[in-house]
């Protein structure tokens, strides 16, 4: 088999399982466990996976601070955020969780839409700030500045008097097997709380957060309405979450 087969074999299995012990890969290819690290080594300086004793785990993103974000796959998020008011019917409660994306979300609302958007992001709710049609109520809390987004029990508590009939839930990572993922215990806390309160709940997800886990888990992928994704991604890394969500969008 060649390199480059068994690398392809090794994303696969990585995207299918979760992991790959270089063991078993090596004596299920019947190639020495050497050869299997040799190629994960290279596949981990090429940025495709993250080396660990024994295997490989699939990669953390990178957390940069929200400013920093805000320029990365713009085009790509505001056709995302397009997709994602297509679902909007007036009248509705819709939950904007914090983050680049869903801030899209805000700056994109038809003007004459007429809503009620509940946020946790002192950010989103800057954006409707000029918006003649959209109430806005903001929840507080203790602010998480990495994604200037409200945690912890007071916000929990305000939240648990909501019933949103939409939430627009971002993420920093979407595996099959690890799930919907993101990098701090108390946001990932709060965002599987407001999921739990609204009636539906999608994730906007542009195509570097696909196959990657972060530390801690929000939701299984089954767990949720939907998935958003951008219209180029290649039907064949979307089977294994088509096969676990049916209601994939495109954008």
């Amino acid at each position: 088999m060649l390199t480059s087969q068994r690398k392809t074999l090794i994303l696969d299995l990585l995207r299918r399982d979760g992991q790959v012990i270089a063991k078993r890969v090596a004596e299920d290819l019947s190639v020495s466990e050497d050869t299997i690290r040799r190629d994960l080594r290279e596949m981990a300086a090429e940025g495709l996976l993250k080396r660990v004793h024994g295997g490989a785990m699939p990669l953390s993103p990178e957390l940069p601070d929200f400013t920093t974000r805000k320029d990365v796959s713009r085009d790509a998020k505001q056709r995302l955020a397009a997709r994602a008011i297509g679902l909007i019917k007036p009248g509705q409660m819709v939950f904007l969780d914090g983050g680049t994306t869903t801030a899209e979300i805000a700056r994109q609302l038809p003007r004459g839409l007429s809503v009620t958007i509940v946020t946790h992001s002192p950010t989103i709710a800057a954006e409707l700030e000029h918006h003649p049609s959209a109430e806005v109520i903001l929840i507080g809390g203790k602010l998480y500045k990495h994604s200037m987004v409200a945690v912890g029990a007071v916000a929990m508590a305000a939240i648990s008097q909501l019933r949103a009939d939409l939430f627009f839930l971002g993420v920093t990572a979407a595996h099959p097997v690890h799930g919907l993922s993101t990098g701090d215990f108390e946001e990932a806390a709060i965002k599987r709380h407001i999921a739990g309160c609204a009636i539906e709940t999608y994730v906007l997800l542009t195509a570097d957060k696909l196959d990657r886990a972060s530390a801690c888990q929000v939701l299984p992928v089954a767990s949720v309405s939907g998935l958003i994704v951008p219209d180029d991604i290649d039907e064949a890394q979307l089977a294994p979450y088509r096969s676990l969500n049916g209601a994939i969008l495109s954008a």
